[in-house]
């Protein structure tokens, strides 16, 4: 395992790429894949469609390895700095390939402009990740963000399902917006708001801790933005017909 962990931090460019290409073979193998009637239609749903297809499966893989991460090695929560694992590091490599190979898809895709939240977001986790592989340092904070992945494997599964244009009110929606909301405010709102409170608590002994807290908050101020839009179109508004169009994006 330390050979094999040796030779990936020798040229960990060239991990994160070879990650990057296999999410982008995934990618273009979910093309061949049948899709919903509802989706073919329109183009911005079928691109929608197969990014979203690409992102659960990294969220159902990240999400668990993190957790594993996390359960065999639980110091990793109380050192996000400087402890990290074989599996952790590999971790961090896969994660950083997928959101750099997504980055891409949105942006040459033409629907950039669409999904500029969604690219504000990748560019920040980003450039925190590769900080991660490249210098071994807060390899821990990587794993314990993407917690958030558990979340999002309801999160995206919600959006393939408004893309299908299933019902609100179906048995499937309804579970997967419960599990949704539980998990947000469990995975990404405590793995979010616990990394905060990490940084400003040990801020004086952090390397770079002023750009990583910076971050944290910007990305606060995303995902409680995206709960209040989730609390209110999945529990608080009048029913209404499905979204369509780039307005999707949005809920």
């Amino acid at each position: 395992m330390a050979t094999w962990l040796n030779e990936v931090q020798k040229h960990p460019a060239l991990y994160v790429l070879c990650c990057s290409v296999t999410f982008r073979i995934l990618h273009r193998f979910l093309q061949t894949v049948p899709s919903p009637g509802t989706v073919d239609t329109d183009p911005w749903r079928t691109w929608k469609w197969r990014n979203l297809s690409v992102s659960l499966v990294h969220s159902l893989l990240t999400g668990i390895w993190a957790v594993t991460c996390v359960i065999q090695h639980p110091v990793m929560v109380h050192e996000i700095h400087s402890t990290y694992t074989p599996s952790a590091y590999m971790l961090v490599v896969v994660s950083s390939g997928y959101f750099i190979q997504d980055a891409g898809d949105i942006i040459f895709s033409g629907y950039a402009k669409a999904s500029w939240e969604f690219l504000l977001h990748h560019v920040m986790v980003i450039w925190c990740f590769l900080y991660a592989v490249f210098t071994h340092q807060y390899v821990a904070g990587a794993v314990v963000a993407l917690f958030v992945e558990v979340n999002s494997v309801f999160l995206h599964t919600r959006l393939l399902l408004k893309l299908a244009k299933v019902a609100h009110n179906s048995f499937i929606y309804t579970v997967n917006k419960l599990l949704n909301v539980v998990t947000y405010m469990t995975f990404r709102l405590g793995a979010q708001f616990y990394l905060t409170w990490y940084l400003i608590h040990h801020y004086s002994t952090l390397d770079h801790a002023l750009y990583f807290l910076i971050t944290m908050m910007l990305m606060n101020i995303m995902i409680l933005i995206y709960f209040y839009r989730l609390l209110r179109t999945d529990f608080f508004s009048k029913r209404h017909p499905h979204n369509s169009g780039r307005k999707f994006a949005e809920d």
